[in-house]
């Protein structure tokens, strides 16, 4: 936290507004720019205000000293990269259309770090030879580019951001685990002190790659994650990692497939009409292409596929839907009427829930018809059985079978075990106690710094504006003079007996405005306790008033003080 300070708004640069900006939606993007704490540059660019670098700041020191405490070093690597080592690890070409791509006057290429696996790595194969040199775990603060196609929601979801990333590196898996865990009681730790509500939950690893992979997750209205949680036992997870496990039932009773005539029905919707049942008994083919390669996935036809889940599963490859094009190329494949009987030339995937034994109606692989008592095991196979159905309120939790709770969150972390992918990428080995090379584990470790920011707003504010958490606000006390050259001399004496007590004061003494609009700003930027100098000030009294619970209590300046520092 800084150091005792007093900041004069007569000083200070930050114009509040009393309008919500025209472009904004979530609660977080209307209040930082109207409480004068960031300004938009451009889309997904944002400067930072004096109110909102302290905020901002105040995250960070909490992130430092965290991080700090479990042996981590701080270090700081280039935003500019080479394209050398993201082509090296594939993610150049993996990241696609996010990565800010540019080149220098004699036409290197370049990118502008998203996150930093390759560099840290080939950093600490530079630094480290020996088992002796191992384990350390590395982390920097700083600026990081992605080139999203909707920035959106403020400093939520922007295209240059602030970022905690850590890296740990072990020459075996219990190190790794070791590691692991140090952090994630690190960010507990880290989570709790900014106050925010979160959740921890099971997540894939996408692009980072790895294994054991969690999210931290603040529940919020604006969030763009939505995860699971069971109200019955302590399982919750991203959506894309909810797992489901259907055992395979007894077939032997289905009788012989049906062909039937269902002209004009090449969708689930019209053909569950045509036939009088429901779209469950259905199901439901949809064409991809992996990497090229047409490949179909079966689900019931009462459900969607997560084409999110999908790519998560066959990643690197890319999944792609199928065009009117690829039909034409492929006559056998006759669109509305695909059934995974007798196709050939096409890997089936299917969901578990179209277990071996489960029987269906699906399309017959001809126009107009579709074909009953369709059989998994008996009339057709699955190649591989992949969970890609969008997850609904009510699936059963893989833990304990009770119904699943849908809810909106905004990730403000995520830390992955990468084991040795970018290690075996660049060779990153050390001499190891029996003298032989010994190829390194990692760890992956990330924290939303900025996005903290807009999570806390999310989530603490009231219908007044915002109201941070003690030790992330801007400051420890906002001291109003509610009247003319009486009450702001009063409250500039106020504010420097604060500060000789060691608080962080922000003090509204400028000259003709309304103590209506002070009192108004007061609320809207969101410093925990609001002090003050009134009508009363010649008696040496003050109104001391909790922002959050809107309590008051008028006080002499001493008790005030006092009751402030407590």
């Amino acid at each position: 936290m800084a150091a005792a300070q007093v900041q004069r708004m007569s000083r200070l640069m930050a114009k509040t507004l009393r309008d919500d900006p025209a472009d904004a939606e979530t609660l977080s993007h209307k209040l930082l720019v109207r409480a004068g704490y960031v300004r938009r540059n451009a889309a997904g660019i944002w400067t930072w205000l004096p109110l909102g670098k302290k905020v901002l700041d105040n995250i960070t020191a909490v992130v430092r000293e965290e991080m700090d405490a479990i042996g981590a070093q701080e270090v700081l690597l280039p935003a500019l990269l080479p394209k050398d080592a993201y082509e090296a690890s594939g993610r150049w070409e993996e990241y696609g259309d996010l990565l800010f791509r540019l080149k220098d006057r004699k036409g290197g290429e370049y990118l502008l770090g998203p996150t930093h696996e390759e560099i840290f790595t080939q950093t600490v194969k530079d630094q480290c030879t020996s088992y002796k040199d191992l384990p350390v775990m590395l982390y920097q603060i700083q600026t990081k580019y992605r080139d999203e196609a909707r920035p959106r929601s403020g400093v939520l979801r922007g295209r240059e951001f602030q970022m905690k990333d850590s890296y740990s590196f072990d020459t075996t898996d219990e190190g790794l685990a070791e590691s692991y865990a140090l952090h994630r009681a690190a960010y507990q730790k880290i989570f709790a002190r900014l106050g925010l509500d979160y959740r921890i939950v099971s997540a894939v690893s996408g692009a980072m790659g790895g294994s054991a992979s969690e999210e931290f997750l603040a529940p919020a209205a604006a969030g763009e994650d939505t995860f699971v949680d069971c109200p019955a036992c302590d399982y919750a997870a991203n959506t894309e990692a909810v797992t489901f496990v259907a055992a395979p039932v007894d077939g032997s009773a289905h009788a012989p497939m049906e062909e039937l005539d269902t002209p004009d029905t090449p969708t689930i919707e019209s053909l569950a009409a045509h036939l009088g049942v429901p779209a469950s008994a259905t199901l439901k083919n949809l064409l991809v292409k992996v990497d090229g390669e047409i490949v179909a996935v079966g689900v019931p036809g009462d459900r969607e596929v997560d084409l999110g889940k999908l790519g998560e599963h066959l990643a690197p490859a890319v999944v792609e839907l199928v065009t009117a094009e690829d039909f034409a190329d492929r006559p056998d494949l006759v669109r509305g009427y695909v059934g995974p009987q007798g196709l050939e030339k096409v890997r089936y995937i299917a969901d578990p829930r179209v277990a071996v034994g489960t029987a269906w109606i699906t399309g017959a692989n001809k126009a107009d018809t579709h074909v009953r008592n369709v059989v998994c095991g008996r009339d057709f196979e699955v190649d591989d059985h992949l969970d890609v159905v969008v997850v609904e309120e009510g699936d059963p939790c893989p833990s304990c079978g009770a119904g699943l709770k849908l809810d909106r969150a905004i990730e403000i972390g995520h830390i992955f075990q990468l084991g040795r992918k970018y290690a075996d990428t660049f060779q990153l080995d050390v001499l190891g106690k029996e003298g032989k090379p010994v190829r390194v584990t990692m760890g992956s470790y990330g924290i939303g710094v900025s996005r903290a920011v807009a999570a806390l707003a999310e989530q603490t504010a009231d219908d007044k504006g915002l109201c941070w958490p003690a030790e992330i606000a801007p400051a420890d006390v906002h001291v109003v003079a509610a009247g003319k050259a009486a009450q702001i001399e009063a409250a500039l004496e106020a504010a420097e007996q604060l500060r000789a007590a060691g608080l962080r004061v922000l003090v509204d003494d400028r000259a003709g405005v309304s103590p209506g609009v002070k009192f108004t700003d007061a609320e809207l930027i969101g410093v925990p306790q609001i002090l003050v100098a009134g009508r009363r000030v010649a008696e040496g009294v003050f109104e001391l008033k909790d922002r959050r619970t809107g309590e008051r209590e008028e006080l002499p300046l001493a008790e005030a003080i006092a009751r402030v520092t407590a």
